[in-house]
């Protein structure tokens, strides 16, 4: 079955939501999340965490999703939670394999931006200088290219 996640997160982004909101708001049909609550409830990572630059907020956004669908809930099972944290082991290495790290500061070295807790306006030049809407459509093709490999369980 074909989705649209990839271009309903870039169209996401591009309107506003942060890189973390675009991608877990684009799945919020999986999720059941309602969209407004899935904005904001990733909006806090947006920019490597609240502008600090760090996990890129598509792999946060990512692993969230994945701790929706396949998490574990039983704190005191150790095998289940090896299993996931393989699984956002693999997840984040899909996302390097493609663009080398999932450090958002390292993912825009060729940017001059800063870590100041004002995000920056949103124009048409923002839009032509970053590339941020590339890390958007990779952790959504990504997703979902795992999901279609292992669907989830019904909880």
């Amino acid at each position: 079955m074909e989705n649209n996640h990839a271009e309903l997160a870039c169209k996401l982004f591009t309107e506003g939501c942060n890189c973390a909101q675009a991608v877990f708001t684009a799945f919020s049909d999986i999720t059941s999340f309602d969209p407004e609550l899935a904005k904001r409830l990733s909006s806090s990572f947006g920019a490597g965490m609240g502008r600090m630059r760090e996990v890129c907020g598509t792999c946060s956004a990512m692993f969230m999703i994945a701790g929706i669908l396949y998490g574990d809930d039983t704190e005191t099972d150790h095998n289940a939670k090896t299993e996931h944290y393989k699984r956002i082991q693999y997840l984040a290495k899909q996302f390097k394999s493609v663009h080398n790290t999932i450090i958002c500061r390292e993912l825009l070295k060729e940017l001059s931006v800063t870590n100041t807790p004002e995000p920056e306006k949103r124009s048409e030049q923002y839009y032509k200088v970053r590339p941020c809407v590339k890390f958007v459509r990779t952790a959504a093709e990504i997703l979902d290219k795992y999901i279609e490999e292992n669907p989830p369980t019904v909880r």
